[in-house]
């Protein structure tokens, strides 16, 4: 009799809702709510000398910094001039998840080769969702693909289509968000600052635009409900800005005088929201307020705090206090949200920018110079490295795609190479 009804269920639920309940999926940059914390429990709380074990290492990634994410089995990345094909351009890269293999991998279009060689290859993490994955490069090609086998569903250009335009010289990056049957970016500029688009077929439904906005940054956009008013919440190279989502028309702006590029992406609570940018801009923390009209205005908690700005490893909040690097210096840092104050910042072991994400009670820190991860305690009382180890690589590029940790593995990000470590106890 169970067993019929639990047949009976399967038949009778469409499979749309299984996939709402598979939360644990990692399926766009940052996870679940893009807020860096992982739900992966029962993990290590130390590593053996040399680091956790590997479960395999793969190539064909390419360069770049985007990191990884995850449906069903499956990881998607991208980079420019994998290993496994026999050109430099970009591509959309599906791996199994258990074994390392490589699925897939389909041609986005030309490499970004501007600037000096670090500055080059892709930045955008893609985002998937259900039977799709959409992918951003530097250039601003949206592309739609199938999960199954890459095949490309649509196109749009944020620069051709929209009239976007980039704050900085460093090409797109965001990882675009999808929410409901709309996919949201920031083009940027004064045409189109952020659009909402039909995810089915690129098609736009709304448009916001924020007067003498100077280009899209590379945060990605996080979402925020004040009382019945879902805002959309991101930064450009002009600050923050809010969004609401029925119909694109902006609720709040928070400008800040312009920098090299502003690059984190926000952290949003209940009505708060903390940015930061780096390059000696700081942190702020903004309060959201729900007016009448399904309107939001925004009033400031406190101002850019420089001993709060992160150039572009991210920030974490736990609990009530926030984790990330200062600037790029490699240097975390501890400090109350409600106040901004410092409790801890300490040189870590690695060197150069550090990335941070969160598990099961520790920071993981991913040093870019020396490919150092150190797992730290996630505590405002001290700054307490646990266990370190790192990659020996021959690629001398930083590594600056941020670490994840799903389901009880750790992926580290090296250029063309993917490493998995079983991080579980």
């Amino acid at each position: 009799m169970i067993r019929n009804l639990i047949i009976l269920f399967a038949l009778t639920v469409p499979a749309s809702a299984f996939a709402a309940e598979r939360s644990s999926d990692w399926h766009q940059f940052r996870g679940p709510d893009r807020t860096g914390l992982s739900s992966s429990t029962n993990l290590l709380t130390e590593w053996p000398e040399g680091g956790p074990e590997l479960v395999w290492k793969a190539a064909g990634a390419g360069r770049g910094y985007s990191s990884v994410v995850f449906s069903n089995g499956r990881l998607v990345t991208m980079g420019d001039a994998p290993s496994t094909a026999e050109d430099k351009d970009e591509y959309l890269h599906c791996f199994d998840n258990e074994t390392g293999k490589q699925i897939w991998q389909v041609r986005l279009g030309k490499p970004w080769a501007e600037g000096p060689d670090d500055w080059q290859s892709s930045r955008s993490t893609p985002t998937i969702d259900g039977s799709r994955v959409y992918a951003l490069t530097a250039h601003g090609d949206l592309v739609c693909c199938e999960m199954s086998n890459g095949a490309e569903v649509w196109r749009k250009n944020l620069k051709d289509d929209f009239g976007g335009k980039k704050g900085d010289g460093w090409g797109y990056s965001e990882s675009v968000l999808i929410d409901g049957d709309r996919l949201i970016c920031t083009p940027g500029g004064t045409e189109n600052t952020m659009v909402g688009l039909n995810k089915s077929n690129g098609e736009p439904i709304w448009s916001c635009v924020r007067e003498d906005d100077r280009g899209a940054g590379h945060a990605s956009i996080v979402i925020s409900n004040i009382g019945e008013t879902k805002v959309y919440v991101t930064t450009t190279a002009s600050g923050a800005l809010g969004v609401r989502a029925t119909d694109g028309e902006l609720m709040w702006s928070y400008e800040i005088d312009q920098t090299t590029a502003v690059i984190p992406t926000p952290i949003v609570r209940g009505d708060l929201v903390f940015f930061t940018a780096g390059y000696g801009r700081g942190g702020a923390l903004l309060k959201q307020i729900p007016a009448a009209d399904g309107k939001v205005s925004m009033e400031e908690v406190y101002p850019l705090n420089q001993d709060l700005q992160n150039k572009h490893g991210g920030v974490v909040l736990v609990g009530d206090y926030l984790y990330g690097d200062t600037d790029s210096r490699g240097m975390p840092y501890c400090a109350e949200l409600m106040t901004g104050d410092n409790r801890w910042k300490e040189r870590g072991s690695g060197k150069g920018s550090a990335s941070v994400t969160y598990a099961d009670g520790h920071l993981y820190i991913w040093y870019s110079s020396s490919a150092t991860m150190v797992l730290a305690e996630a505590t405002p009382e001290r700054y307490e490295e646990i266990s370190s180890f790192t990659i020996e690589d021959e690629s001398q590029r930083p590594a600056w795609a941020h670490p994840v940790v799903f389901e009880g593995k750790l992926y580290l990000r090296k250029d063309d190479t993917i490493y998995c470590y079983n991080v579980s106890k």
